[in-house]
């Protein structure tokens, strides 16, 4: 027979105790169901004290875990640097990267294939379904831009800079590959409208499957032949189906995917600089006889400059530096003259210079039988974001709010 007594709580109220204004105090009341004293751990309350300490290990693990995140974020938003830094070591050391090159073009699809699971790891699908309708005009227009601008000033400007067919070819394909992660992040420095960015980016890489392949097909068939199907295919299988798998996994396996997501932005961000530097590496060559030839010269910075720029190097970069110019240009004032808001003028602004140039690389390294036609992609990698990372910071400077403005929806 086990012992019993019964306990039923009384809270007194105080209004001047330092401490606690609500004391409990406890008094014994007969007729009520009781609680023996022989109970187990698992069923006593726990202490306060004990639920104090506890509730504070919960709080310092869960601000680590914020410090850790907010760490991996910051490393990740340093993508144009690491970008940088690996083209400075392939002009330096080409060879640094030939373990990479040599395995190309799969260790270059695999490489793309990483980079969108890893944005396919960051997103669910619904709350992209709920945004689009909330915002359908905005993301039409946004997608609509990317589309058409870039597309029309790549074949305007490779035209017009005279560019050799391989070179051509590398400009309108990188011209015509919309999207790219790095987009969001230089949105979100310019106080853009973040939320439109993410959705243009997922709408522009998935109607890469079908878009790419066709402006691609129709602006440089011009020059050689290209075979939309297999662009379509090959696009398929590097960019939707790994992205749609990471939606998948975040579906299917919630917690594990938590605990890897903070992770993927600053792999995805090393792999992307990891696969421009490499295919830049590989053309490093042009590159020094270029300078060597403009060094060689002892002339005034301005020859300097125009013997640089027509080499066949500079040219390249010259072209690469006027298509994302204009695509920034032309994007803000499109979005401007539609009505937007400042948060999206610069949204879509920097969506449609911004472009997925490991994309452009993949598919320029598995379906054309010239490497010059992958350099365009590759040097875009470093200008561009160069040039968003400029922008982006400059816009940051600026109050984006225009009370008077009114937004397109």
């Amino acid at each position: 027979m086990s012992l019993a007594f019964c306990l039923n709580p009384i809270t007194l109220q105080t209004k001047h105790h330092h401490h606690n204004p609500r004391i409990q105090t406890h008094f014994l009341k007969p007729k009520i169901p009781c609680i023996p004293i022989f109970q187990t751990k698992h069923s006593l309350p726990r202490p306060r004290i004990l639920r104090a300490h506890e509730e504070n290990s919960a709080v310092s693990v869960t601000e680590a875990n914020s410090r850790w995140e907010n760490v991996l974020s910051s490393l990740a938003s340093l993508y144009p640097v690491y970008v940088t830094v690996g083209g400075v070591v392939a002009c330096l050391k080409p060879s640094t990267f030939a373990w990479f090159v040599d395995k190309g073009p799969a260790s270059y699809s695999y490489a793309l294939g990483f980079i969108m699971l890893s944005m396919g790891l960051t997103l669910e699908f619904k709350d992209l379904v709920d945004l689009f309708m909330q915002r359908p005009l905005s993301i039409i227009f946004g997608c609509a831009a990317q589309y058409t601008i870039m597309p029309a000033f790549g074949f305007v400007i490779s035209r017009l800079l005279g560019l050799s067919t391989s070179f051509s070819v590398g400009l309108i394909l990188l011209s015509c590959c919309p999207g790219g992660t790095a987009s969001n992040v230089v949105t979100l420095i310019a106080q853009g409208d973040v939320p439109l960015s993410i959705v243009m980016t997922v709408c522009s890489t998935l109607g890469a499957v079908l878009l790419t392949p066709l402006l691609t097909m129709v602006l440089a068939g011009t020059y050689i032949h290209v075979d939309a199907l297999k662009l379509s295919i090959s696009t398929l299988q590097v960019v939707v189906a790994p992205v749609l798998l990471g939606s998948y996994l975040q579906s299917a396996f919630p917690r594990a995917v938590k605990t890897a997501l903070p992770f993927a932005p600053l792999l995805a961000v090393l792999t992307s600089s990891l696969l421009a530097c490499s295919v830049f590496s590989e053309n490093v060559g042009r590159l020094k006889s270029s300078m060597a030839l403009s060094l060689s010269t002892d002339v005034s910075p301005l020859l300097y400059a125009r013997t640089f720029l027509s080499s066949e190097m500079g040219v390249v970069v010259l072209s690469v530096l006027l298509l994302h110019f204009a695509g920034f240009f032309v994007g803000y004032i499109a979005a401007a003259l539609a009505g937007f808001k400042e948060p999206e003028r610069r949204a879509v602004s920097i969506e449609v210079g911004m472009q997925n140039s490991s994309l452009g690389v993949v598919l320029a390294a598995s379906h054309f039988s010239s490497p010059m036609v992958a350099l365009p992609p590759a040097v875009s990698a470093v200008i561009m974001n160069i040039m968003g990372s400029s922008l982006g910071f400059f816009w940051r400077c600026v109050d984006p709010s225009e009370p008077e403005a009114s937004s397109k929806d």
